[in-house]
């Protein structure tokens, strides 16, 4: 089940939520566990027999570390467990395939590969339970000691699948007691239908153009259309990812739940670290507490302050920390090699950065500034999107006009339509940060007409009314007449 389905909008959630403002405060965080668990099972009820495997042996490994005496050897094996729900279900596969590559050298038959499915949603509550096992290691949190109150933690369904990485520390004192009012669930409410809209009505229509050039022969690609390819999946991989974390903040609100925000305009960026800072931003938190800080402490320690082949010590020990920080992240975005050297190209563009670079950049032109990245991520994306290193770097020498020029690919023509256009305008504005800008100069020009607060207040609370509405029913109106409701991020 997606939140951008007829289904959850008007029936699961509304159901939900009756149950859950209906239920005695003392049954509140069952009942939303028992329904996180409906919501998995949904797409199968083994993954939902997996989370409670995930959720019963990191309960006790936690209650172990912390009470127990040998608290390193546990929270090493709660960590080998949860990376190997992770090799088990979405790496297997990939090691297999790579194995069979070099047996395939020299001549040995190779090894069957098993079908497995991969669970929606197991990275993300995966890197949940570590940082949890972490924490109480660490003491920087409390045990819990109550399994449901740990179950909805690591289950709660608004972010369940694909996010915001919640850390237990952030959501500890919710999970006993937290406030539901009005002004909360209608700005959670607001949130989840303006996410709705930023995954349904940009996002979809995006992903109509990029997955029809990024499927077509790069040979039958032109360099205009391949442009045309790379901004529309440039807006769909923004709008797909940012609008489901809205409308899982917003459901979070909903139910008293405030969680980390996950985006914040990179596209407005002036580097690529400024990038990762605004971008899926409680990933890499998770990445930079977790294993950046451990790898760079434990490369510290190994080095003195001098220098390195011309390069000081502690640029030696980032060059280290965030490049093997950025191919495991690649890695843990999919099992294929083309994540891996995603992950390994933003690494090389931080470190080119911390060697003087972002230096220079401040130095230059604003505008400058916001090119170099928006063509940095954009040809990052190229690897994202394209199914295989060929793919990539074919789409890459039409991109630069290398095989020549070709005609218009009518097929894309009657694709693109006006509302295509409307759309796509609209994720630009958006995107590149004008509508805070709009709504800041909008009011002030309001406030300067001296009204009257009542009359401010009440017409400012109408349009919004309108505008929800309107955003609402057109969503709606697409899910039900379109079929195609892609997600990105649910293979991750």
């Amino acid at each position: 089940m997606v939140f951008s389905s007829l289904i959850f909008i008007y029936l699961f959630l509304p159901l939900v939520l009756a149950g859950y403002y209906l239920m005695p405060g003392r049954l509140k965080n069952l009942f939303l566990f028992i329904s996180s668990m409906i919501f998995f099972a949904w797409g199968g009820a083994s993954y939902s027999l997996l989370l409670l495997a995930s959720i019963t042996f990191n309960y006790f490994i936690g209650k172990g570390i912390a009470f127990g005496k040998n608290r390193k050897s546990l929270l090493t094996t709660g960590v080998v467990l949860n990376l190997s729900l992770l090799a088990i279900f979405k790496y297997a596969a990939f090691f297999l395939e790579s194995i069979n590559s070099s047996l395939k050298l020299v001549e040995v038959p190779p090894i069957p590969i098993p079908k497995i499915i991969l669970p929606i949603g197991i990275s993300f509550y995966t890197f949940q339970a570590m940082s949890y096992l972490i924490d109480v290691y660490r003491k920087e949190t409390e045990v819990q000691k109550s399994y449901i109150k740990l179950g909805l933690y690591i289950s709660l369904f608004p972010q369940l699948i694909a996010g915001p990485i919640v850390r237990y520390h952030d959501i500890a004192e919710q999970l006993d007691k937290r406030k539901s009012d009005f002004e909360r669930f209608s700005g959670g409410a607001i949130r989840f239908t303006l996410g709705l809209a930023k995954k349904v009505l940009i996002a979809n229509n995006m992903a109509i153009i990029a997955d029809h050039i990024f499927t077509s022969p790069p040979e039958e690609v032109n360099f205009i259309t391949a442009w045309i390819g790379i901004l529309a999946y440039t807006l769909q991989i923004y709008y797909d990812f940012a609008g489901y974390s809205d409308m899982a903040i917003g459901l979070s609100r909903m139910f008293g739940f405030e969680i980390p925000e996950n985006f914040n305009l990179p596209y407005i960026s002036k580097s690529i670290r400024e990038f990762w800072q605004r971008w899926h931003i409680s990933l890499s938190q998770w990445f930079m507490k977790y294993l950046f800080l451990p790898l760079a402490y434990s490369m510290s320690r190994k080095l003195d302050k001098h220098y390195y082949a011309g390069i000081r010590a502690d640029k030696v020990i980032y060059m280290y920390a965030a490049g093997l920080t950025f191919i495991l992240c690649g890695f843990w975005h999919g099992a294929a090699w083309n994540f891996v050297v995603w992950g390994a190209f933003h690494g090389v563009f931080l470190i080119i950065e911390k060697l003087g670079f972002e230096k220079l950049l401040k130095k230059s032109w604003k505008p400058l500034r916001h090119l170099y990245v928006l063509m940095v991520i954009m040809m990052s994306w190229v690897l994202f999107r394209a199914e295989s290193f060929d793919h990539a770097f074919s789409y890459y020498t039409v991109l630069f006009g290398f095989n020549g020029l070709h005609l218009s690919d009518m097929d894309l023509i009657m694709k693109i339509n006006s509302e295509i256009i409307f759309y796509a305008g609209i994720g630009l504005i958006g995107a590149l940060g004008f509508f805070p800008w709009i709504y800041k100069y909008g009011k002030a020009f309001y406030e300067k007409k001296a009204y009257p607060g009542w009359i401010y207040d009440g017409s400012a609370l109408l349009w919004k009314m309108i505008f929800m509405l309107t955003v609402l029913l057109l969503s709606t109106g697409y899910l039900v007449s379109n079929s195609y409701n892609p997600f990105i991020y649910f293979r991750f």
